[in-house]
């Protein structure tokens, strides 16, 4: 197992520091749900399936209708590292105990919260471009459209077309984006920067859009998480959703963000012609 720098954190010669650790990394990477802020809110069956195409006889081995449709339990976890001898496992204190970490995990549920015929979603990306952006993009409009989502738009150019009156909203559909994963770039254009939160969340409310998907890297979430915390503050119904976006892969808890592999190809093709150029020069 790896030794991880000690917390100063954490006092060891407490017992109960385990529970006291794994409780508050619990209580750090712990999602809240729609009814933690409307308790009201009924759930309705999904419209989402993911049946897998066998036999009723095969289907019978499944222990339950929740994993025949392949829907995730909200139960369900994310470990972090399954047991000690996990590879990069590593020891949190001196005496290499062993502490177990996890998240949720992501993945279509049993219930949902939202009427598809009651949503309009929209899709912004913002930042620096990233190869994969019009993968994501398309497959977000697929992905809503097999839900019974009709009203699908696009945001142009990043969180500027929140306030710029000459930027109208990109109807969306599996039509328009079902080739875009063949081209570079991204369909919406992107920009960096943008107008207030409080301004921003005013123009979703005006176009009545209740569920925001936000591609981008670091400051583009802070900007997303400003907005879901101003919808809340204002009890309004919308989801906020974050898209990790970065060729930086520095996204915490995750293994890989879209994009990275291409950036490191790309980056290692320039660092070999310029080691080539150098081997064959004369000095």
């Amino acid at each position: 197992m790896e030794i991880r720098k000690q917390s100063p954190a954490i006092d060891f010669s407490d017992p109960d520091w385990t529970i006291k650790y794994q409780t508050d990394f619990q209580r750090r990477f712990n999602i809240p749900h729609i009814t933690d802020i409307f308790p009201d809110a009924a759930p309705i069956p999904s419209t989402f399936c993911l049946k897998t195409p066998v036999s009723e006889d095969f289907a019978g081995g499944y222990p339950s209708d929740e994993e025949w449709h392949g829907y995730i339990n909200n139960n369900n976890r994310v470990i972090h590292f399954s047991s000690p001898t996990s590879a990069g496992a590593e020891c949190i204190d001196p005496d290499c105990t062993w502490v177990e970490q996890w998240v949720h995990r992501a993945g279509p549920r049993e219930k949902i919260y939202f009427k598809p015929e009651e949503v309009k979603a929209a899709i912004v990306t913002c930042g620096g471009l990233c190869p994969g952006l019009n993968d994501v993009i398309r497959q977000i409009v697929i992905t809503l459209e097999i839900y019974g989502v009709k009203k699908i738009v696009g945001i142009p150019f990043g969180y500027r077309g929140f306030s710029d009156n000459d930027l109208s909203e990109m109807p969306l559909s599996r039509k328009v984006v079902q080739n875009i994963h063949l081209s570079g770039g991204s369909l919406l254009g992107v920009s960096r920067g943008g107008p207030s939160v409080s301004d921003m969340v005013d123009r979703m409310e005006e176009n009545g859009i209740n569920m925001l998907f936000v591609l981008g890297g670091n400051g583009t979430h802070a900007g997303a998480n400003a907005i879901h915390n101003e919808c809340r503050k204002r009890r309004l119904k919308v989801a906020v959703v974050g898209v990790p976006k970065t060729i930086d892969n520095d996204i915490l808890l995750m293994d890989k963000t879209f994009g990275f592999d291409t950036a490191v190809e790309e980056a290692q093709r320039a660092i070999n012609s310029a080691y080539i150029e150098v081997q064959i020069w004369f000095c």
